[in-house]
């Protein structure tokens, strides 16, 4: 069972956090990572692959997030295998039923829209999420989490010249190679406030995010006026649950709207502006 207080402690304690970050990892709105070094002194510099920079961050963040988690009582248990939920299980020191789910999301600002971002997945809506006590794919059933949270870091892709890529520094001269990245915004949110209605990822069944930055951090996610119990409805019916067209036949339920309708839930529930992407309203790309 959910623990509410200890959930809205988490909760604020994260949010303290993810706004500490920039001086922890960025000097005048600069990535402090420049490139891999080895016992030679050779510095060799990122490419701006976002595979390659979100795991890099990774890498850069673990150390703060772990010191950050034993300062509030709490281990960490990085996921068993690569491709399970979530990313880091925080476990109360003194009582292990308390425990949160927490992903780190990276993504880029949209560069041809100003104020938006590139998006990101929110995990699966498939088997571990439908059974809350299903053990597949997830570290702990999704139903021992007494809360789902994103650490997300949304930045800039600086224009670095191809050559630069693939360049080789002396360590001596590390201050002249350029960031792959810059002007960081740090967030923590609830996975369900930031959520958009459509999926996030091609074919596989993982949950979209929405897009607009100023929503994303102010948790105004589609399913925002809703609440999680309606979210959680949803996304276990995404594409399953068959609803009635105006014409008779039926289709695969893929919109909060078309849920509300179906469900007899007042239309106010939804929040399409959230949806809003590069000048449209019709989703997530």
């Amino acid at each position: 069972m959910t623990d509410e207080r200890e959930k809205s402690r988490f909760a604020k304690e994260l949010k303290e956090f993810a706004a500490s970050l920039p001086e922890k990892i960025t000097e005048n709105g600069e990535w402090t990572i420049r490139g891999f070094i080895d016992i030679f002194k050779n510095v060799y510099t990122i490419s701006t692959d976002t595979k390659v920079v979100s795991k890099i961050l990774e890498l850069h963040l673990f150390p703060i997030v772990y010191a950050f988690a034993q300062s509030i009582g709490y281990d960490i248990e990085l996921a068993a295998c690569q491709n399970w939920y979530p990313d880091m299980s925080f476990v109360k020191k003194d009582n292990s039923n308390i425990k949160f789910a927490v992903d780190l999301k990276t993504t880029y600002r949209d560069e041809e829209y100003s104020g938006f971002c590139n998006g990101f997945t929110l995990g699966s809506h498939g088997e571990y999420f439908v059974n809350r006590k299903s053990r597949k794919n997830v570290q702990y059933p999704y139903g021992e989490y007494s809360g789902h949270f994103c650490l997300g870091i949304i930045y800039t892709r600086a224009a670095i010249a191809k050559d630069e890529e693939t360049h080789v520094y002396k360590l001596d001269r590390i201050m002249d190679i350029p960031p792959v990245i810059r002007d960081f915004v740090f967030f923590a949110e609830e996975k369900w406030r930031i959520a958009s209605d459509i999926g996030g990822s091609g074919n596989t069944a993982n949950i979209g995010s929405i897009q607009k930055i100023e929503d994303i951090l102010n948790g105004n996610g589609v399913f925002a006026k809703a609440g999680e119990e309606l979210f959680d409805d949803y996304w276990a019916n995404y594409k399953k649950m068959e609803i009635p067209t105006l014409t008779g036949e039926y289709k695969k339920m893929s919109s909060f709207d078309e849920y509300l309708r179906y469900r007899g839930l007042p239309a106010a529930l939804y929040n399409p502006k959230a949806k809003k992407v590069k000048g449209k309203t019709d989703g997530n790309r």
